[in-house]
């Protein structure tokens, strides 16, 4: 159909518009400079925000540790469930929800693009099953390479074009989009009852630092030219000091930067942003990793708010979900020893009275607000670790409220207050900031030129909150920031009205995106053969097995390299 959108206020920071009253026009699923007003529909959305349809570049949504989340957390079930309604199927979840109600949800709040930011390439099916599940959403996967015996050796050695091959390759099997490094190292060595401390100390048995595995995956990825810079977990997550391991592994690859392009992307930095020598003297680190993404372009991160109350943490980092099964002593999920990352899942309750989840909650806030450019820092709460991502409005009312933050900094304990600088930042987000750091920044970081904008030839998703711009004031107003952002009165995906007021209308398969990335074809030609040769020693499935055709995928979107491979 052809829809017509009119007298909104517009706010889409990839093409300089701010709060402008204005009208938008689709057709065929895209946007257009107009259309025939006498036989479009016309939606009329008087005063009320208009935005593309949110970006989220890192939400743990699909694959087998989240689905280890949901078998094991039968009380995240009952507390909350949906039954079904029309064409919204039922399902449960609050931390870890069920496959379609994690896609209704999304829409809900007006988000139409999600990225799994983690997939074991081993188990890459199970991930692409349950994409093919999430109803409206587009969706990718980043297959995990950190501690890739492949990798680590081929590194190792110095032969950077056979690692680029060899990833090529496989970002083609398993129809993966970025790269993705987990506690680099760290897990191997954990799987083997041992550890990595300290980011130039070697992995066992691999003769190999973190420091080298970063930096030539950094190099592989120029070299593939693949869309979205390297998507890096460090070392020491979870670990007073570890702001210091953070800045390392920032600068260990400022050289390799050219231009203002970023080439390394940090995720979930509030786990990475602690100072102190242990938990009894944490506090933040946020303003020395602030200032240096402030000084260098070379870098992005992602946030990772904590939100107060239960949730489901779960990573590939297997030793640090070890680490605080020892501190929390409930459940725990160990997995994936055997494949070529690892994982752990644990469920955790944030409190506002303990002092180090004060510290935590702030010290995202803190790199929210710090760090100066908004399309260099994106908002996350790393779902599930932080918190749901349904909880995203109240985020966003954080950083949009100066006394928002205040309330809540009223009920933490007096050293996390003294030990964080939350109190001191003045600085309120505005609707374009958070339109930057939702919307426009994350489409362009992942290498999306149809996505977070409103410009002709876009894809047609958008989200219109119950909201006037002009009138109200987010300092102030926050309980109605956050009401309208929770639930937006129009969603629409590829032109087709997908959400209204807080009802799931239609349904539609989202696409799947991937890299359809190649080597140059000799170096391919030397290097598959051996792989396969490995295959059949040492791994668990055969070789022909590994490969996931494109026509597993329900709508599957190829990506072009934004440059030649070579």
């Amino acid at each position: 159909m052809e829809y017509l959108l009119k007298n909104g206020y517009v706010v889409d920071p990839a093409n300089k518009i701010d709060c402008e009253r204005k009208d938008i026009a689709v057709k065929d699923g895209k946007i257009v400079e107009s259309v025939d007003e006498s036989k479009a529909k016309v939606i009329d959305v008087k005063d009320m925000l208009v935005m593309p349809g949110g970006v989220d570049l890192h939400s743990h949504i699909a694959g087998s540790k989240v689905n280890i989340g949901r078998l094991f957390r039968p009380e995240d079930h009952y507390k909350d469930y949906e039954v079904k309604k029309g064409v919204r199927r039922s399902g449960v979840g609050h931390s870890v929800p069920s496959i379609f109600t994690t896609g209704y949800r999304y829409a809900t709040l007006g988000y139409t693009t999600v990225f799994e930011p983690a997939t074991p390439p081993l188990k890459t099916v199970h991930t692409h099953d349950e994409l093919n599940d999430i109803p409206i959403l587009d969706k990718a996967c980043f297959p995990l390479f950190g501690n890739n015996w492949f990798v680590m050796e081929y590194i190792r050695d110095g032969k950077l074009e056979e690692c680029a091959a060899y990833i090529a390759w496989l970002m083609r099997s398993v129809k993966g989009y970025a790269i993705k490094v987990v506690d680099p190292g760290g897990v191997e060595a954990w799987k083997w009852g041992g550890t990595v401390q300290d980011f130039d100390q070697e992995v066992p048995r691999f003769g190999i630092t973190p420091r080298e595995i970063v930096r030539g995956l950094v190099k592989v990825n120029k070299m593939l030219g693949l869309p979205h810079p390297i998507h890096v977990h460090a070392n020491q997550l979870g670990v007073p000091g570890n702001y210091k391991t953070t800045l390392r592994t920032l600068d260990a690859v400022k050289d390799l930067a050219a231009g203002d392009r970023p080439i390394i992307h940090l995720t979930h930095v509030q786990f990475n942003a602690y100072g102190g020598v242990d938990y009894l003297s944490l506090s933040s680190g946020a303003d020395a990793v602030a200032d240096y993404v402030n000084k260098n372009p070379h870098v992005t991160i992602d946030i990772g708010q904590v939100i107060f109350g239960d949730t489901t943490t779960m990573t590939a980092d297997g030793p640090f979900e070890y680490k605080l099964f020892t501190l929390l002593r409930g459940k725990w999920a160990n997995a994936d020893v055997e494949v070529e990352t690892g994982a752990g899942v644990v469920p955790i309750t944030y409190s506002r009275s303990n002092y180090v989840h004060a510290v935590m909650w702030a010290i995202g806030l803190e790199l929210a607000l710090l760090i100066e450019d908004p399309w260099r820092v994106f908002i996350t709460t790393d779902h599930p670790n932080g918190g749901p991502f349904t909880e995203y409005p109240r985020v966003f009312s954080w950083l949009m409220s100066k006394e928002a933050r205040a309330k809540v900094l009223k009920k933490l304990p007096r050293l996390a207050r003294a030990r964080t600088n939350l109190k001191d930042i003045d600085r309120e987000y505005t609707f374009y900031d958070l339109a930057i750091s939702t919307r426009a920044a994350t489409a362009k970081i992942l290498g999306l030129s149809n996505k977070g904008h409103l410009g002709v030839g876009a894809d047609a998703d958008i989200a219109v909150y119950n909201i006037n711009p002009k009138e109200v004031n987010p300092s102030k107003d926050y309980k109605t920031v956050r009401q309208a952002f929770a639930k937006a009165y129009l969603t629409m995906k590829d032109g087709e009205i997908v959400a209204k007021e807080g009802e799931i209308v239609s349904a539609p398969v989202g696409r799947t995106y991937w890299v359809n990335t190649k080597a140059p074809q000799d170096i391919e030609d030397a290097v598959i053969p051996e792989v396969k040769r490995l295959f059949e020693d040492y791994y668990t499935i055969r070789y022909e097995n590994y490969y996931i055709p494109e026509s597993y995928l329900a709508c599957s979107a190829p990506i072009q390299p934004l440059e030649p491979a070579g």
